[in-house]
C-alpha cells in the first residue's frame, strides 16, 4: 500500500498541472457547473491513465484493486485537490449494479463506455411524491412490443441536464403498491418524450433537475434484474452509493474544518467560549466519523449505510452553521464559499435519503421496531 499511495501521488501531483492546472478544486455539491467540459477531459485522462474504476474486478475493465488501495485513491485525490468527478453516478453507482445484477450483455454494452467516460449517467429515483420514500414510486414504464414506454416524473435528478443515460425506477406492473411491481430499466436520455427542467437552488446553480417522462423508450432487454424485482436491485444501487468515496469526501470535510478554524483564530471569533466549544466538537465529531467508516468499511450489516449518512450529513450540515457563527453579520450580505457552503449544506440531511426515512430504516430493519403509520 505505501508504494501505491507514492506512485499515485507523484501522478496527481505531475498531472494535475500544465493542462490540468485550472481544474484544481473546481466542482462538487454546489459548484457542479465550474469547467464542467475541463473536468471531464481530466476525468478521461485518469482513465487513459488507468485509474479509473479501480474496485471494478479486471475483467469488466477495473484494476479489481484492495479495499485499502481504493481507500488511499480516494483519500490522495481528495488531498490533491483533484477537481470533483463528472462520472461518478456511473463508476460509482450504475457500474458495480451492473456488475452484481446485470446481464453479461448489459455489461459488455455499458461498463467499457463507464470505465473510459464516453457515457455519463444520472439517477431516476426519487419524486414529487416519492422523494425518500422510494417505495411510493408512481413513474409507469408498459410494455409495447420490444420496447417499454415510459410515463412519469423524477425530482432533483443530479446533472440530468448532461446526462446520457438514466437508470429509472418505475412502475411495471399495473395495480402493484410500494415495493412490489417495480423494475430498474436504463434509459436513453437524448430522445423525444423526455423534458429536463433545472431547479435553481438557494446557491444560484442548477445541478438538481426535474425529469419528465412523456412516452419516452427504452429496449425491452434493459431491464437490471427481472421485471418486477427493481426494488432489491434498487437497494443494491443504494448500497453502493455510500462506499469508499465516503473516505475521500472526509478528506475535504477537513480540510473545510481546518479553513474554518484558522479563520476564526484571524477574525476573533475563536475567542468565544461558545464558538471555541463547536470548534472543538466538529473536530471529535470529524474523528469519530472516519472511525466509523474505517469500522464498517465493507461492512454488508444491516443500517451501516444509514448510519454513515446520518453522521456526515448532520455534521456537515452543522458545520455550515457554525461558518455562519465564525463570518459574524457579514455572513448575511457576503456571498463567499461559507455562505455557499451554509446554503448548500442545508440539503445535506435530505438528498440521497433524508434522515427520518433514515432513522425509520434503522428502527424497523435493524431494531425491529413497529413500522410507522402510513396514510
Amino acid at each position: 500500500m505505501p508504494e501505491f499511495r507514492e506512485r499515485l501521488r507523484a501522478w496527481l501531483e505531475e498531472n494535475l498541472d500544465g493542462p490540468f492546472a485550472h481544474v484544481r478544486g473546481q466542482g462538487g455539491p454546489g459548484r457542479e457547473h465550474e469547467a464542467f467540459e475541463e473536468r471531464l477531459a481530466w476525468e478521461r485522462h485518469l482513465a487513459e491513465a488507468g485509474w479509473n474504476c479501480l474496485g471494478w474486478p479486471a475483467e469488466h475493465g477495473g484494476a479489481g484493486a484492495s479495499l485499502d488501495d481504493q481507500v488511499v485513491f480516494h483519500e490522495e485525490y481528495a488531498r490533491a485537490q483533484a477537481p470533483a468527478r463528472v462520472s461518478h453516478l456511473g463508476q460509482e453507482l450504475l457500474g458495480p449494479t451492473l456488475i452484481a445484477f446485470g446481464t453479461p450483455e448489459q455489461q459488455r454494452r455499458f461498463l467499457p463506455k463507464i470505465v473510459k467516460v464516453e457515457e455519463l449517467w444520472c439517477q431516476g429515483y426519487s419524486e414529487p411524491g416519492a422523494g425518500s420514500d422510494l417505495a411510493a414510486v408512481a413513474t409507469t414504464a408498459t410494455l409495447d412490443g420490444d420496447e417499454w414506454v415510459l410515463r412519469g416524473q423524477k425530482i432533483w435528478t443530479s446533472l440530468a441536464h448532461v446526462a446520457d443515460w438514466c437508470f429509472v425506477l418505475a412502475r411495471t406492473e399495473p395495480g402493484s403498491k410500494r415495493h412490489h411491481g417495480l423494475s430498474y430499466l436504463l434509459v436513453p436520455m437524448r430522445q423525444p418524450g423526455i423534458e429536463v427542467r433545472p431547479i435553481r437552488q438557494l446557491t444560484g446553480t442548477s445541478e438538481f433537475n426535474e425529469v419528465f417522462f412523456d412516452g419516452a423508450r427504452t429496449a425491452k432487454d434493459l431491464v437490471v434484474g427481472t421485471p418486477g424485482d427493481g426494488w432489491r436491485v434498487a437497494l443494491g444501487t443504494l448500497a453502493f452509493e455510500r462506499g469508499v468515496a465516503t473516505l475521500g469526501q472526509q478528506v475535504g470535510f477537513r480540510r473545510e474544518l481546518t479553513a474554518l478554524t484558522e479563520l476564526a483564530r484571524h477574525n476573533g471569533a475563536a475567542e468565544d467560549p461558545v464558538i471555541a466549544e463547536r470548534l472543538a466538537r466538529a473536530w471529535m465529531g470529524l474523528e469519530v466519523m472516519r472511525a466509523h467508516a474505517v469500522r464498517t468499511l465493507g461492512s454488508q450489516v444491516p443500517g451501516v449505510a444509514e448510519v454513515s449518512k446520518l453522521v456526515w450529513a448532520d455534521w456537515h450540515r452543522s458545520l455550515g452553521e457554525l461558518a455562519m457563527m465564525v463570518r459574524g453579520p457579514a455572513s448575511m450580505v457576503e456571498e463567499d464559499a461559507w455562505q455557499r457552503l451554509y446554503l448548500f449544506s442545508r440539503a445535506d440531511t435530505i438528498y440521497g435519503g433524508s434522515n427520518e426515512i433514515q432513522r425509520n430504516i434503522i428502527a424497523e430493519r435493524v431494531l425491529g421496531l413497529p413500522r410507522e403509520a402510513r396514510q
